[in-house]
């Protein structure tokens, strides 16, 4: 990859710049005293978080749809604490946590550096993600990072998400992007590497879970390393 020919990059936004764990935790900590539940945080996320990739994953492959990624997270989540919701309570809960999880907008250490570098080396910036319209729009408005993005494309305007190809060919088309000239920074290697490939985008792994990738790739394990790029 020749960063001299590079015009245009994209990012995903949770897990990449958003960060997503720290904020979900405060989301549930006011959840639960709403709700009463007394279960211990630590605890509750040592099974939720699994879970929750899981489901994403489903979700991603289209094998679920968006109701029931959020039922059945926290179903599966609190059944070994002995805790069962209706259907209605559980609706309830999952619509209390998509409420709160943008009113918390901690970002990654090195967002703000690494994006106001790139603006001043003249990349224009885009967001695609997989999140929830209602959502993530917020979450770049909260976190004051909109400013940063000419573009932002999400698998619910598109109707299939990451890595189905269409997501990544609307993004490069509402940027007037080309592959070639083009770099997708995410976290998911599945969704973000190897869906962006598809298409003819350059790549960067961000390694945000610290996994082993099945392949070799461009990666870095701390968001200030894209400079190193760029």
């Amino acid at each position: 990859m020749d960063s001299r020919k590079i015009t245009d990059i994209f990012f995903d936004l949770d897990h990449t710049l958003w960060d997503f764990d720290r904020n979900s935790r405060l989301a549930f900590h006011r959840v639960f005293n709403e709700y009463g539940i007394t279960i211990d945080m630590d605890d509750f996320l040592e099974i939720y978080e699994p879970i929750n990739i899981n489901y994403w994953k489903m979700y991603r492959e289209e094998r679920i749809d968006k109701t029931g990624l959020r039922r059945g997270r926290f179903l599966d989540a609190f059944q070994p604490f002995g805790i069962l919701f209706s259907m209605e309570e559980v609706d309830a809960l999952a619509s209390s946590y998509i409420d709160e999880l943008p009113k918390d907008n901690h970002l990654h250490e090195g967002t703000i550096d690494v994006l106001t570098y790139l603006t001043e080396k003249k990349y224009k910036l885009h967001i695609i993600t997989n999140g929830f319209d209602e959502v993530q729009f917020l979450k770049l408005k909260n976190s004051n990072i909109d400013n940063y993005f000419d573009t932002v494309t999400t698998s619910e305007e598109v109707g299939v998400k990451k890595p189905n190809r269409l997501v990544f060919e609307r993004a490069l088309e509402k940027a007037n992007a080309i592959p070639v000239k083009s770099v997708m920074i995410g976290d998911t290697f599945e969704a973000d590497i190897m869906g962006a490939e598809a298409v003819g985008m350059h790549t960067l792994f961000y390694n945000y879970r610290k996994i082993n990738p099945p392949i070799n790739c461009r990666m870095i394990n701390d968001l200030h390393e894209i400079k190193n790029f760029f």
